[in-house]
């Protein structure tokens, strides 16, 4: 077996067979990608690391793992807020369209040759983020919560909202979430009508993602996450460039003083051609652009103090 499909069959294996005593905290981090009204409680303070692992364009050679280290606090019981850095490291080879390397979306900025093996890290960017819930779905029958994120690099500017459900049943031992995401952002890219000097050029990320975790034992959920990107080339539902799904297990596990949520997917064949579609980026029904790839791998641990 290939090693991510290795990954997946062991992934769901652990779903399938584990099983712990002890209770789930309401404010944990029960999926990897989608989020949920859960908050930390008044006063309470955590740390977070992410880890995501992305793999595998169109041929070549092709790995990107992007990190995040976070510090959250509960400054009410319906008000969080977080203070976050983004880096990312990559290697690249004949990867893209055409055979040509290509870096992935944090790094196109970079001059790279079509026939260079490209490697290389950056911190990207520094993030805030606030989330206030508006509704509970332990009080008030469903979860709604309103998101926002600014975040600043050399490179790199992004403001990205979300809208967040959700909905528990079985005693909320099922936990039901919705994350609609507006997130404009900017790049300081090579200028497409100067190609001698550079631009902050606008860039759109519209996204629906949906999740469902399932308390099996106590400490311990599994479930399900699936992501629809879309992409334009403006700050309006025009200019699209790609859509792309993802589909996959996640698994929970929360202890008295930490969690570990781990999610892995893998892009479905249900990609279309847009107009502003990069040539030879589309194959077999899913989408590798820059800011795309076959499997993706992510690993979020919190720690409370």
């Amino acid at each position: 077996m290939r090693p991510v499909h290795r990954l997946m069959t062991t992934l769901a294996l652990t779903i399938l067979g584990c099983g712990f005593n002890g209770s789930a905290l309401a404010e944990e981090s029960q999926f990897s990608y989608v989020y949920t009204t859960d908050l930390l409680p008044k006063g309470a303070k955590e740390v977070e690391q992410w880890m995501t692992w992305r793999h595998q364009k169109i041929a070549g050679q092709y790995d990107q793992v992007e990190g995040k280290t976070e510090v959250e606090y509960g400054v009410s019981d319906r008000l969080q807020v977080a203070l976050y850095a983004n880096y990312s490291w990559t290697r690249a080879f004949h990867n893209g369209p055409l055979g040509a390397t290509t870096p992935p979306e944090q790094f196109a900025d970079k001059d790279t040759g079509p026939d260079e093996h490209f490697r290389t890290a950056r911190l990207v960017g520094v993030s805030g983020e606030v989330i206030y819930r508006v509704l509970s779905p332990y009080t008030d029958g469903i979860g709604l919560a309103l998101y926002a994120e600014p975040t600043i690099g050399s490179e790199f500017r992004e403001l990205e909202t979300k809208l967040v459900l959700q909905k528990n049943f079985l005693d909320d031992r099922l936990i039901t979430a919705l994350n609609f995401t507006y997130a404009p952002e900017w790049r300081y890219l090579q200028d497409p009508v100067n190609p001698l000097t550079k631009s902050w050029q606008e860039e759109t990320d519209i996204n629906l993602n949906v999740a469902v975790s399932y308390r099996f034992a106590p400490k311990w959920s599994a479930g399900f996450e699936f992501l629809n990107e879309h992409e334009y080339n403006s700050y309006r539902f025009t200019k699209q460039s790609n859509n792309g799904y993802y589909f996959g297990p996640t698994l929970h596990y929360g202890g008295k003083d930490f969690f570990l949520t781990a999610t892995l997917l893998e892009q479905l064949p249900w990609a279309t051609p847009h107009s502003d579609t990069v040539e030879g980026s589309l194959v077999g029904g899913r989408i590798y652009d820059n800011d795309y790839e076959k499997y993706r791998l992510r690993i979020k641990a919190g720690f409370y103090f």
